[in-house]
């Protein structure tokens, strides 16, 4: 019985590891260099964390689940690119955001695109390939979606 709880106990702390080593940027420049170097396109995540109800939601229903974090891993280089209403940030951050979000035309949040980039004399080139939001439905519905635009299929 001892093993048994011990085996459980190491998969549970498999899982809860894997999570946590989910790395999210919030510098883009960095991000891009990893997604180049890596050959993974950007996840970028517009959100609201602190003011946002469907951001929070998404949060907890998909992108701090053991299945988001393995597609992730193999499939994405993550960004998150936060709008928040009482937590502080750097002006540097809010002024990369703000930059981004004209640039993306983002107007709602939650909103997740990914892209490609590159890099070129100092400026960020972006190639976009799809956008999402909230999906209900949980990890796998919201998977499905994302696999499509990342790995859209060849008719």
């Amino acid at each position: 019985m001892k093993k048994i709880f011990l085996i459980t106990l190491f998969f549970v702390g498999a899982f809860v590891a894997q999570a946590q080593e989910l790395k999210w940027h919030t510098d883009v420049k960095e991000a891009v260099a990893i997604s180049n170097k890596e050959k993974k396109p950007l996840l970028l995540f517009f959100t609201g964390s602190d003011w946002c109800g469907w951001c929070i939601r998404l949060q907890n229903e998909v992108l701090k689940t053991p299945e988001f974090s393995k597609w992730a891993s193999e499939n994405v280089i993550l960004v998150e690119l936060d709008y928040p209403r009482r937590t502080a940030q750097t002006p540097e951050i809010k002024n990369q955001n703000a930059e981004l979000q004209q640039a993306f035309g983002i107007q709602g949040f939650p909103t997740i695109y990914f892209t490609s980039a590159e890099s070129k004399e100092g400026k960020v080139n972006f190639k976009g390939l799809g956008q999402t939001g909230y999906v209900s439905g949980g990890p796998a519905a919201w998977l499905t979606v994302a696999e499509q635009i990342v790995h859209p299929k060849k008719s």
